[in-house]
């Protein structure tokens, strides 16, 4: 599987609302769009060699907002791949909009599509029926932006929560499977994939975010911060949509081999 945060191009002077205060929503040089044309090549050359390395049952994830996403599904439409789902992830807790002068930013999308349009994927339905409380999984997602545990390491501009890894990993692949994320960042994807008991390989170019991969592994040596990670995962459920008194991640969880 190969889960993909590409940069969504948003760093032009901007403003948000982040703890409190209004900060420059400028994230650094490798989120800086060109031309239209520009983000349309990067595009689909990143999307070119990950369809090379990707099995034939394989699928790949991608998120974004509507000032990627729309590029990205063209592309994976034009080499071929076919897409399953676009999840609407539906945040509990987003920052205010502070212009007042349209709806509040509260979504982001995630593309799910499979390397071949007639090649089987695999899809944990029973489990994710399980985490959803019985019932089957919607394409919308009720989860929180990330929260102050995730960032004992530091902090990447556009870091994932842990439990949105967690959910794609556990719905898409089997144990010891390998998950690649070509814009690792700080390796969200890296620590999920290992608390779910697969090997991943992360490809990061900013040497700042790779050491904060680094210390974030090693905290999965220390078992007791590996319980605590489980210990959030199962508050969270992974699922607030659900109404249940079960958790099967506590169950699931409690089968790693760690």
């Amino acid at each position: 599987m190969i889960f993909a945060d590409p940069p969504y191009f948003l760093s032009n002077g901007g403003i948000s609302y982040q703890a409190g205060k209004v900060v420059c929503v400028d994230k650094g040089d490798w989120d800086k769009g060109g031309s239209w044309e520009a983000i349309e090549d990067f595009n689909r050359r990143w999307l070119s060699l990950c369809r090379e390395k990707l099995k034939d049952n394989g699928t790949i994830w991608i998120s974004g907002t509507h000032h990627n996403i729309f590029s990205i599904a063209n592309i994976l439409t034009e080499l071929g791949y076919k897409i399953l789902n676009v999840i609407t992830w539906a945040k509990t807790n987003p920052p205010p909009n502070i212009s007042c002068r349209f709806f509040t930013y509260s979504t982001e999308f995630i593309i799910w599509a499979r390397k071949y349009p007639k090649v089987p994927h695999r899809y944990n339905y029973d489990l994710m029926k399980a985490i959803n409380g019985g019932k089957q999984m919607t394409d919308v997602w009720r989860l929180p932006a990330i929260g102050r545990w995730e960032k004992s390491c530091g902090k990447h501009p556009t870091q994932k929560p842990i439990a949105i890894l967690t959910r794609i990993i556990l719905a898409s692949t089997q144990k010891d499977d390998w998950i690649l994320d070509p814009f690792a960042g700080s390796s969200t994807t890296g620590i999920a994939s290992s608390l779910c008991g697969r090997r991943f390989l992360g490809i990061e170019k900013e040497e700042l975010f790779a050491s904060i991969s680094r210390e974030r592994r090693k905290e999965l040596d220390d078992a007791l911060m590996c319980q605590y990670y489980r210990n959030k995962l199962s508050d969270l459920s992974l699922a607030r949509d659900a109404d249940t008194l079960n958790d099967p991640m506590s169950d699931y969880f409690a089968e790693l081999p760690f």
